[in-house]
């Protein structure tokens, strides 16, 4: 008996398609990005060209990898790119992972994100993902291979040919950044598969840096289905241009703002900074932003970069070395007593090392109540620190880490080489943990919302974000659990105050999986 392929009604579209679950801040011109930079004129010159080539040549490969080391400016030409691909009506879709964000730093609503822009991208795409979802309705609790089957593959094959642009490209950044080895390697094995496609010329346009999992991916699928650029390989000469460019921009908007005279600053500091930079954006911006502080004399910030001959340093060396810098600039240790650095080296890590490893962003007040502060110490500790975090003004916007190389850098044994500032991850892991635990017992209770109460209020950020992420930070310390310890106690207590919260927050199964993660190192714990 033949069944035909459920239709839906415009009323059934405005109903069906609100329950895609999507990734807040994962397109790239969501609020989140918007101050972020894109490649200037007459820089990336050669990269963006073959791109763009690739992206209109219709026997060109399903995939386009752009890999790099740190701060190579990935995601700058990401952004670029996509930008132009929407400007021009092809951007079906875009993804910036990053970890650290929430929902951004995991593969969890990848998909749904994706089918959620194409739907408002292609409006023929809209009935056949709406009648995908009636006819699979728990295709959001299903796994990233059916979802990707039914929510884009199958719908874009429907799609017809004539009324599609010339080419259909997503955008997926910082692929590294996503949580899960398996997700990731999965993801490139189901995005190979639009290489079939007919109704429409299907691209992806990756970035990542070249880790393993990623490497051992790309090679697990065809190698005529991508085509793969090395970012950092392009001729020195080029990136010294480019770099050179940026920093003349940046430098003369520092210059015209704080009205200094035209030659500043002199061209042998600019070439010295040049110089520097080795081949790093990264370093080139961070740079840029320490000297641009409002609270600082830009004359001797710029000094404290150049006053060192580092000659024959590697990229990350130098990279390093103005990391460390402006840490130290942030805490002067100089002159205090043993009990006082001490003190000092202990906060940085507190706080510091707290906030690189979120899960999620927290504002500075939710921060400094999770790890039980005074606010004021989390702001005195941040305030020298905005070239390396994004410290918004309004106090209930969240503090955000600007590139991930500054917390590669924190956590590394051989490249933060000072123990006064180096984060043991697995200590801070399990210290947020016992944070997150004090806070929910405080906290949480029967009824909390009071049957009507504002979940905001009831349920502030800081506690929402313990819910969400004990488990998790559990996960990634080395404390064993055992009968009658903290986890004990407080599942003994709370265990139905903590579902009534998810449920509250809308994140009932991720509770489902928690509860199965506690089993796995219960397990562990009494081998």
């Amino acid at each position: 008996m033949l069944t035909s392929t459920p239709h839906c009604s415009q009323n059934e579209n405005e109903r069906l398609l609100p329950k895609l679950p999507f990734a807040e801040g994962a397109a790239f011109n969501s609020r989140l990005w918007e101050h972020e930079s894109r490649c200037l004129p007459e820089t990336r010159v050669n990269i963006l060209q073959q791109i763009i080539t690739w992206s209109t040549d219709p026997n060109g490969a399903c995939i386009f990898w752009l890999n790099g080391i740190a701060g190579t400016g990935k995601s700058t030409i990401a952004r670029t790119v996509a930008n132009t691909w929407s400007v021009q009506k092809q951007l079906g879709a875009s993804f910036f992972f990053s970890k650290g964000q929430g929902d951004l730093g995991h593969a969890t609503y990848f998909f749904t994100s994706l089918a959620d822009q194409l739907a408002i991208s292609l409006p023929d795409f809209r009935r056949h993902i709406c009648s995908a979802i009636k006819k699979n309705p728990d295709i959001f609790q299903r796994g990233l291979g059916d979802q990707w089957k039914h929510l884009i593959l199958q719908p874009l094959s429907k799609l017809e040919v004539s009324l599609q642009p010339p080419a259909l490209i997503l955008v997926i950044d910082a692929l590294d950044e996503c949580d899960g080895d398996n997700d990731t390697q999965l993801i490139l094995r189901l995005l190979a598969e639009a290489k079939n496609l007919n109704a429409v010329c299907f691209r992806v346009f990756i970035t990542s840096r070249p880790e393993t999992p990623i490497r051992f991916g790309f090679h697990a699928i065809p190698e005529a289905t991508h085509q793969d650029f090395v970012l950092h390989s392009i001729s020195q000469s080029i990136i010294e241009h480019d770099i050179s460019i940026f920093l003349h921009h940046e430098l003369d908007r520092i210059r015209r703002e704080r009205g200094f005279p035209i030659g500043w600053p002199s061209e042998n500091e600019f070439d010295l900074l040049c110089q520097r930079a080795c081949g790093l954006f990264i370093y080139a911006s961070t740079a840029c932003r320490f000297i641009r502080d409002l609270l600082w004399t830009p004359y001797k910030r710029l000094s404290m970069i150049l006053n060192d001959d580092y000659v024959g340093q590697s990229p990350t060396g130098q990279l390093d070395d103005i990391y460390i810098r402006i840490i130290k600039h942030s805490i002067n240790l100089e002159n205090q007593s043993r009990q006082d650095k001490l003190k000092l080296s202990c906060e940085f890590k507190q706080i510091v090392g707290s906030i690189i490893i979120l899960f999620d962003t927290l504002p500075i007040t939710m921060v400094a109540r999770l790890l039980n502060l005074d606010k004021q110490d989390v702001e005195v500790r941040l305030s020298c620190l905005r070239s390396v975090f994004d410290i918004p003004e309004m106090s209930e916007s969240p503090i955000r880490l600007l590139h991930p190389s500054f917390r590669d850098f924190l956590l590394h044994r051989g490249r933060c080489l000072d123990t006064q500032f180096r984060i043991d991850e697995t200590k801070t892991h399990g210290d947020l943990f016992v944070c997150c635990l004090k806070l929910m017992s405080k906290h949480l209770k029967r009824n909390i919302c009071n049957l009507g109460g504002v979940v905001k209020h009831c349920l502030p950020l800081d506690v929402q974000y313990s819910c969400c992420y004990w488990v998790s930070h559990l996960q990634r310390s080395n404390i064993k659990l055992c009968d009658g310890d903290q986890v004990h106690i407080f599942l003994q207590k709370h265990f139905l105050h903590w579902l009534e919260a998810l449920s509250l927050i809308g994140k009932i199964s991720d509770g489902i999986l928690m509860v199965k993660s506690l089993e796995t190192i219960l397990t562990v714990s009494s081998l």
